[in-house]
């Protein structure tokens, strides 16, 4: 199994970015995807989820800002990011859960048995 990021970098405040998660490996439209980000001295968090059942959730902090789809014949999970602010500068990982997962699970890395490499997000002021 792997999942394969493309699309962070640098942008102003207010800027857009779009980040892809190309997976291999499984049956892609059987698992829970997930965005987390992290950000130096913090905690990994949950950003945005896409379940197994289509069902999609949002932290707070990005709701209205970003959306998160997927293209299931391509094996392809985005986050599309709009109206960033600095302190959406983190490190941004796609992963991967085997089926469906319980809302209270969905932002709780440990339920995520699959990872990308990380993709930097920095947003200036």
């Amino acid at each position: 199994v792997q999942l394969v990021e493309s699309g962070g970098g640098s942008v102003e405040a207010g800027g857009s970015l779009i980040l892809s998660c190309v997976a291999s490996g499984y049956s892609y439209s059987a698992y829970s995807m997930c965005w987390f980000r992290q950000a130096p001295g913090k905690e990994r968090e949950g950003v945005a989820n896409i379940d197994s059942d289509g069902t999609t959730n949002y932290a707070r902090s990005v709701k209205g800002r970003f959306t998160i789809s997927q293209d299931n014949a391509k094996n392809t999970l985005y986050l599309q990011m709009n109206s960033l602010k600095p302190e959406d500068t983190a490190t941004y990982y796609c992963a991967a859960a085997r089926g469906h997962l319980w809302v209270g699970f969905r932002f709780l890395p440990r339920y995520y048995e699959y990872w990308g490499q990380g993709n930097q997000v920095t947003v200036s002021s």
